[in-house]
């Protein structure tokens, strides 16, 4: 087992040798046999990351995109198009529409990439799922930057869990307690917590940092004397606080 776990290319003929080479007689098959008891596979199976593995060494590179929908007060469908940085976890809601084409997302794609300028030069992957509103025009506007396009299994929305994540967090704490009553009001409400969510909100993966924090506060002298600002962001809908002067 420690030879399988420090060598994950070594198959079972070869760790046989191994062991041959120090005096213990193995055959193959007794090591085919207590890898397989410990849940360790062949060798090709161990080559290779892991999904979660890949994801976390090219976080730098991997940004990812979906659709989400929020109903109105008046039972009106709404489309949000987002994309989000692996890394940072900085979050851009591309576009809102109530008619979602392949034309529309690949014309929000094509103005990411005009208002984001050096930032998306870095992609790498992008990841999406199967919808078919994601066309070979959405792609190329990637592909030309040089980044693959990398597109989910069929129905495993885990593939694509830290977009999927933020449709959950923007639901929990934005618009499910809200009443929204047309485009332009869901407009600004997700511009509203864009910047929340960027510039303030803590993140477990960061270290408990926002995506873009506007500055670091130098540790206080004494506790005991802090005292907090508190600010309001969506009519008091989420509370913000910092050290106050």
């Amino acid at each position: 087992m420690r030879l399988a776990q420090e060598n994950p290319s070594w198959g079972y003929q070869r760790i046989s040798g191994e062991l041959a080479g120090i005096g213990l007689r193995v055959p193959p098959s007794t090591v085919r046999d207590i890898l397989k008891k410990a849940g360790l596979g062949p060798a090709p199976r161990r080559t290779g990351p892991s999904w979660g593995q890949f994801l976390k060494a090219q976080a730098e590179g991997i940004w990812a995109c979906d659709l989400f929908h929020v109903d109105t007060v008046f039972l009106k469908r709404l489309y949000v198009l987002f994309f989000i940085e692996h890394a940072t976890r900085v979050v851009h809601i591309a576009g809102i529409t109530a008619h979602p084409t392949g034309t529309w997302v690949a014309q929000q794609a094509r103005n990411l990439v005009m208002n984001q300028g050096a930032r998306v030069e870095g992609i790498r992957f992008l990841i999406r799922d199967r919808d078919a509103k994601f066309t070979a025009v959405f792609d190329e506007v990637f592909t030309s930057l040089g980044a693959r396009v990398i597109k989910t299994p069929v129905r495993a929305p885990q593939a694509n869990a830290i977009a999927e994540r933020w449709v959950g967090t923007v639901r929990r704490e934005c618009t499910d307690r809200m009443l929204i009553y047309d485009e332009g009001h869901l407009r600004r409400v997700l511009q509203a917590y864009e910047r929340h969510y960027n510039r303030h909100r803590p993140h477990r993966s960061r270290d408990r940092r926002p995506p873009q924090p506007p500055h670091t506060p130098a540790p206080p002298g004494d506790p005991d004397q802090v005292r907090l600002q508190r600010r309001q962001v969506l009519d008091g809908l989420i509370n913000q606080y910092q050290r106050a002067a």
